[in-house]
């Protein structure tokens, strides 16, 4: 049985794309190590919980010794790694943690993964020839676009922030693991993600919850900000392309080509709530404020997906608006009782 490990997979994205493994992979051992810090939750994996083909072990990615007793004892055959520090506010405060967790965190793993699969640089094992690392990025390692243009795989890495540096740090560290030992590895970069499952510290999650709880909706500086949004599940399905079809080395941008500003998301969620909890004689469109912008705010990302359409057959399944209205129902659900 082929055994995948996925970090991070109590997560927002991560708990989706085990999910959708653990059901779709039968005969695939999923084995998720998830550090279980804010942004993990094991109750994410619920749905899959009891599912014969699924282990769950708490630990760190930094653990080395944790890491190595997982690959002997699980026979791990192929590594997908989300497991990583992710809000940038959070790395503005505290830049240490974020470097220590994504660049030593990812280094530990794949370092792990070419002494168990290799027995030197070039030479694989009898038996993992096939054996792959997949390591999830994100499109802000590209830094800020203006107006116009679109992140390619051909653009160069201009991080902004600790959390992206820390990000842009990580891939490199895959890409040399690649040239220099001749690892089986992928990166993948996504645009912004929504959808079920997501930290309530995020803007959809965000403005959800403060507008059903009558509080302000706070919105970073004049709100002109923009974002390429993906839907989760279309994300884990490029993922799973990527694993699957993508060219050893190689690079795949995933962007849902659903250029938005902030303003246009915290209005549209406003008018769907609107409708499916209305109030009475207002809109919560009246609770929305402006707050002092973050630091460093990149204006706008914007992902060209072409290579991962053309080459690997990817193609979201969800436009905006029929994903957004999916993540609010979703988000009414999880909040209305709180």
């Amino acid at each position: 049985m082929k055994s995948i490990l996925i970090t991070g997979g109590a997560g927002f994205i991560g708990s989706n794309l085990v999910e959708y493994f653990v059901e779709k992979y039968p005969d695939f051992r999923i084995v998720v190590l998830d550090l279980l810090t804010y942004a993990g939750d094991e109750a994410n994996l619920n749905t899959v919980k009891n599912a014969k083909n699924f282990t769950f072990i708490k630990g760190d990615i930094c653990d080395r010794g944790l890491i190595e007793r997982i690959f002997q004892h699980h026979i791990i055959t192929n590594v997908i790694h989300l497991a990583a520090e992710s809000h940038v506010d959070n790395s503005i405060a505290h830049p240490d943690i974020f470097v220590k967790t994504n660049v030593l965190g990812t280094f530990t793993l794949i370092d792990v993964a070419y002494k168990y699969w290799m027995e030197k640089p070039f030479v694989i094992k009898k038996g993992y020839e096939n054996s792959r690392f997949l390591h999830v990025s994100t499109d802000e390692v590209y830094g800020s676009l203006g107006e116009t243009g679109l992140f390619t795989e051909q653009t160069a890495y201009a991080p902004n922030s600790p959390y992206s540096a820390s990000k842009a740090s990580s891939d490199l560290i895959v890409r040399s693991y690649h040239h220099t030992y001749g690892m089986n590895t992928v990166i993948t970069n996504c645009s912004n993600n929504y959808g079920p499952k997501q930290n309530n510290e995020k803007l959809i999650p965000t403005v959800v919850k403060k507008a059903l709880q009558g509080n302000d909706i706070p919105i970073y500086g004049d709100g002109k900000n923009i974002r390429d949004w993906l839907y989760v599940l279309d994300h884990c399905k490029g993922i799973e392309l990527a694993f699957y079809k993508g060219k050893s080395g190689e690079v795949y941008n995933i962007g849902g080509e659903n250029e938005r500003t902030n303003n246009y998301i915290a209005h549209k969620i406003c008018e769907l709530l609107d409708e499916l909890v209305p109030l009475p004689n207002k809109s919560y469109k009246d609770q929305i404020t402006y707050v002092e912008d973050r630091a460093g705010h990149d204006f706008r990302y914007a992902i060209d997906a072409s290579k991962i359409e053309n080459e690997l057959g990817w193609k979201a399944d969800e436009n905006f608006e029929t994903g957004i209205l999916k993540t609010v129902k979703w988000y009414i659900e999880k909040y209305k009782n709180q």
